[in-house]
């Protein structure tokens, strides 16, 4: 009698175990967006191409369609997305206080970063670039190279800038600049011959300008964008994931091309039938 009163109480024990799991699994971050009826995106509003202002004061960029494909995901509706805007400092704390359902604000993902947020799939993979004018003295990144000396690289200020110049043109000339502008006025009237710049800005600076600027040709230290989310909710993360995922290589692809094209000028690769290309 004593033993099946033990086992009874043991029974019971689990399956409020697993109530109590289920009851986890109800009340995480997914339920709660679906239950809300929109998404919360943590961004940013003054960095094209990723996040800036249009003309109409409307938040835009490759981030903001990001938001709305995972808002399409959500609910098949891609305006059902609420953008927080945060500072680039804020990005971390805003997910790990619940004050947003997910960042996406060009985040470079690393390692020590990994350690307090959770990354998605990627969704872009950043580097640097050489932004050179058209009909410039020099005509690409092996006549930089050739050069040696004699070329200036204008660039924005930072403690590791020489040395990543360096990186891709080891002789040449490095002058710093505090702000984005002054390193593009450089360019422009010619005190530099090329500026070392991010080649998402890069792209973008040439859709906008396609007869003042070029590509030198060479990109390096790269970087991967990811979005993040709180850690501790795997479902969570799982759903972002497929929709990042099949933006990217399935049945949403479409938006994600188009807003690709929009915003770096250039077409992604289109994802081939037949065996799945992420898998080798």
């Amino acid at each position: 009698m004593k033993l099946a009163k033990v086992l009874v109480a043991g029974l019971g024990a689990i399956a409020l175990s697993i109530a109590t799991i289920g009851g986890a699994q109800a009340d995480g971050k997914l339920q709660e967006v679906l239950a809300r009826g929109k998404l919360i995106v943590g961004t940013g509003s003054t960095n094209p191409p990723w996040h800036f202002q249009d003309d109409k004061g409307e938040l835009a960029g490759f981030d903001i369609d990001i938001g709305r494909i995972i808002a399409k995901g959500l609910f098949n509706d891609p305006t059902k997305v609420e953008f927080v805007t945060q500072s680039s400092d804020a990005r971390i704390p805003n997910i790990t206080t619940g004050q947003v359902d997910i960042t996406c604000q060009a985040m470079t993902v690393t390692a020590p970063r990994a350690q307090q947020v959770a990354f998605t799939v990627p969704y872009y993979r950043e580097g640097v670039g050489l932004l050179m004018t058209k009909n410039g003295k020099y005509a690409d990144y092996a006549a930089l190279k050739a050069a040696g000396a004699d070329v200036t690289v204008s660039v924005l200020q930072n403690v590791y800038a020489e040395d990543m110049v360096h990186q891709a043109l080891p002789q040449a000339k490095v002058d710093q600049y505090d702000s984005v502008d002054l390193m593009y006025q450089a360019l422009n009237s010619g005190r530099a011959a090329a500026a070392a710049t991010d080649m998402s800005s890069l792209r973008w600076f040439m859709k906008k300008n396609p007869d003042r600027y070029v590509d030198a040709g060479y990109g390096w230290n790269p970087q991967t964008y990811s979005c993040a989310v709180k850690q501790g909710d795997q479902d969570w993360l799982n759903f972002v994931n497929t929709a990042l995922r099949e933006a990217m290589t399935g049945v949403d692809f479409a938006d994600y091309k188009k807003s690709f094209e929009t915003w770096f000028g250039e077409t992604p690769p289109e994802p081939k039938p037949g065996f799945p290309a992420e898998m080798r």
